[in-house]
């Protein structure tokens, strides 16, 4: 049976005060803010008949896009812009009275083959590179100017060593396109904030390499607001040490912090490596897959410590922290399903597949108090 979304917020609402706490941007109001990211089903209204954007509406005071604001779904031929998904994603962020995030201008990844070739498949040169990188976010920042608060400028320019990733940006644009990029995205929307976005920045290699290209941008005026950490993490990385560490290391550049996709993997590792990078695919393991039927208690228990654990480092740098926004709304539509390794069952939100609260909702609440 179907409800309107009145109907499922104010049951919504019920539940929460059955529940005896209050919900997360009541909590952390004044402290930070508190996001989730929605996906293109959300804002079509085909995910309408069940719980997850009356969750969005009662939980959180921050929206980002999963995908429906890349490159490749917004403009996914050189004279064909795909507004629609954008449009209803920023309509129901302004109704909604939420801080709205644009996830990504600028990424080697979901970017058409056609921004780098001519014709003829063969690359582009630098200016022609640069005009269609100007063009883009010329149309796509200047669109929503105003409405939308802040951007993900350029998203997973470095490498695990901290070096610039060869993508096809760098490669026919050279070093500064990353700063092109922010020199544009500025020029469309001068009262939008700017942010970089990256994965393993607790990485202190890596992280130096994010130090160096902030310091970078800044010394060209570019008034980037904050550093976005990924957050994909682990249950036994990083440390709540390493991670003040890291939000302190950008916190001393004068600009403010946010974990902009937070999860955690609570399931055996498919891989020892740490990455984040959405190209990585693995085959299929049953052993991988333990949880099928849902989480033990022992292991629900394990998930709250490890999330009040960070919770409480972002509180410490509440003068730092600007925003925390969770990947996804409850483990139902969570990425980790198909990632590293298609077809699991991951539990790795505060929310479970039914839009219940799990002891990590409670658990993280409680930091709120202290």
């Amino acid at each position: 049976m179907r409800y309107p979304l009145s109907t499922l917020l104010i049951l919504l609402g019920f539940l929460t005060a059955a529940h005896g706490q209050p919900t997360l941007k009541e909590a952390f109001k004044g402290q930070l803010l508190v996001g989730a990211a929605l996906n293109g089903s959300h804002i079509s209204g085909t995910n309408a008949d069940n719980c997850e954007i009356a969750l969005v509406e009662s939980q959180f005071n921050s929206i980002s896009p999963e995908n429906i604001l890349k490159w490749e779904p917004v403009h996914p031929s050189a004279d064909t812009y795909n507004f629609g998904p954008a449009d209803r994603y920023v309509e129901f962020g302004v109704k909604s009275h939420m801080f709205i995030v644009g996830h990504t201008l600028v990424w080697h990844s979901q970017t058409p083959r056609w921004v780098f070739e001519d014709a003829e498949k063969n690359p582009v040169g630098r200016d022609t590179l640069l005009k269609r990188m100007h063009d883009h976010i010329a149309s796509v920042v200047g669109r929503y100017k105003g409405r939308i608060n802040g951007w993900d400028v350029v998203n997973e320019a470095l490498n695990e060593d901290g070096t610039l990733r060869k993508s096809r940006w760098l490669q026919i644009i050279g070093e500064d396109y990353i700063l092109k990029a922010y020199q544009f995205a500025h020029e469309a929307d001068p009262g939008a904030e700017l942010y970089y976005n990256e994965f393993s920045l607790e990485n202190p290699i890596k992280r130096q390499g994010a130090i160096e290209l902030i310091r970078n941008l800044q010394s060209h005026g570019i008034p980037i607001k904050a550093v976005g950490l990924q957050g994909h993490y682990k249950m036994n990385w990083p440390s709540p040490a390493l991670l003040d560490e890291t939000i302190q290391a950008f916190g001393a550049l004068g600009v403010k912090v946010s974990v902009t996709e937070f999860d955690m993997d609570v399931l055996p590792p498919a891989t020892a490596s740490r990455s984040a990078d959405v190209g990585m695919r693995l085959n299929y393991q049953a052993k991988a897959n333990p949880y099928t039927n849902g989480l033990p208690d022992s292991v629900q228990q394990e998930l709250a410590s490890r999330y009040a654990a960070l919770f409480r480092v972002f509180l410490k740098n509440a003068k730092v922290m600007e925003r925390v926004t969770f990947w996804g709304v409850t483990d139902r539509n969570s990425w980790l399903n198909d990632w590293p390794v298609r077809g699991r069952t991951s539990h790795p939100l505060l929310f479970d597949r039914n839009c219940k609260p799990k002891p990590a909702f409670d658990a993280v609440i409680a930091t709120a108090a202290r």
